[in-house]
């Protein structure tokens, strides 16, 4: 039994998870609300804010956890990509926290690690006298206490299955072979999915960050309002310069004969965009799905929260009865859980990293 201590701080979420083997006993998160008043994440303020949130986020993932440090088998960090600051301070923590305590380090590659958030195995306490359920580590008189059940997130993706990799910075569809075996079908050839949403939102001047605001406006309004042109790439890959081309022009030309255009229709906008990115990502998903005869598919990365994109998944699954895997809104943006389900994988296999390695930023 292995107990692994996670760091995540690629972007500006300062994360720390414990797992004990596949299990997830902690995952403490401090989001940095300093960007919103720049409309994007500033890499000199995230760094900054690392630093004062990287120690009591430990602290609070091991208290969290009902651990002792003394316990940690070893410490997984967040390698790359990401923002170089952000990553250093990660980076940095997690090699001096190992060293004190004479533990090996595990590097993670972040998006590896969004993917393999689908076998995180979440552990749930059933009393048997209330029903009430908790997340929380039982206490040492209860833990072996049998009024305590025990139980496990029932389903796991199971080899080869399609990940549909979507993010800010990242659109990737991946074959997965084994849990570090990632074959890449198809990808962006310029910006991401999540990069175009955003770019959307803050065209229309919703605010920071812009995809939940579009998820939450689109609910409101027809996605069949408004068409915007998609771009013919061959085979599995992606561009999305051209639909924020569009997008922009579209608005550019409306508001020129209403200035008010997008106030009075910015709930058909919001459906319309998101209609026009998800289903260009799912087309190529259930294409690559069919061609190589895979039953399972599922979605990782920041976008995976938005909701059109799950509901249209589960859609396209069902109509092919195929299996979905949509993993919880908790393990959509960054997290260290999804760090430390890759460091166990690693640690299962002994590989462990050189203190000297440094971080890297693509």
């Amino acid at each position: 039994m292995s107990t692994i201590l996670a760091i995540e701080s690629s972007c500006d979420d300062t994360s720390a998870a414990v797992l004990r083997d596949d299990v997830l006993l902690s995952n403490v998160i401090a989001s940095q609300k300093v960007h919103e008043q720049y409309g994007g994440v500033v890499p000199e303020l995230a760094s900054r804010a690392h630093e004062q949130n990287i120690i009591p986020v430990v602290d609070g993932a091991i208290r969290e956890a009902g651990i002792r440090k003394e316990e940690i088998d070893a410490v997984a960090f967040t390698r790359g990509p990401g923002l170089m600051g952000s990553l250093m301070v990660g980076v940095s923590f997690a090699k001096s926290f190992a060293q004190a305590l004479g533990k090996p380090i595990i590097e993670v590659n972040h998006l590896q690690a969004h993917v393999l958030s689908h076998f995180i195995r979440q552990e749930v306490q059933e009393c048997r006298s209330t029903g009430e359920q908790t997340n929380a580590l039982p206490d040492k008189k209860q833990e072996h206490s049998s009024a305590f059940l025990h139980s496990h997130t029932p389903t796991l993706p199971s080899f080869p299955f399609i990940c549909l990799l979507v993010s800010g910075g990242h659109t990737q569809i991946l074959l997965l072979h084994s849990h570090f075996d990632m074959e890449i079908l198809g990808q962006t050839i310029d910006d991401a999915a999540g990069e175009a949403i955003d770019k959307a939102a803050k065209i229309m001047d919703l605010g920071y960050p812009g995809g939940p605001i579009i998820d939450r406006l689109a609910k409101e309004g027809d996605p069949e309002a408004f068409h915007f042109a998609t771009p013919q790439i061959a085979g599995y890959d992606y561009s999305f310069s051209g639909i924020k081309t569009s997008f922009l022009y579209f608005l550019r030309d409306r508001l020129k004969e209403d200035p008010d255009f997008i106030e009075k229709n910015k709930a058909d906008l919001c459906a319309s965009i998101q209609k026009t990115i998800v289903d260009f990502l799912l087309k190529k998903v259930e294409k690559a799905a069919l061609k190589h005869g895979v039953r399972q598919v599922a979605i990782a990365g920041g976008v995976s929260a938005n909701s059109r994109l799950r509901s249209e998944l589960q859609r396209i699954c069902d109509k092919h009865r195929w299996q979905a895997f949509i993993p919880p809104f908790k393990f959509c943006t960054d997290n260290a859980a999804m760090v430390g389900i890759a460091g166990y994988f690693k640690y299962l296999k002994g590989e462990f990293a050189d203190i000297s390695l440094p971080p890297y930023t693509r």
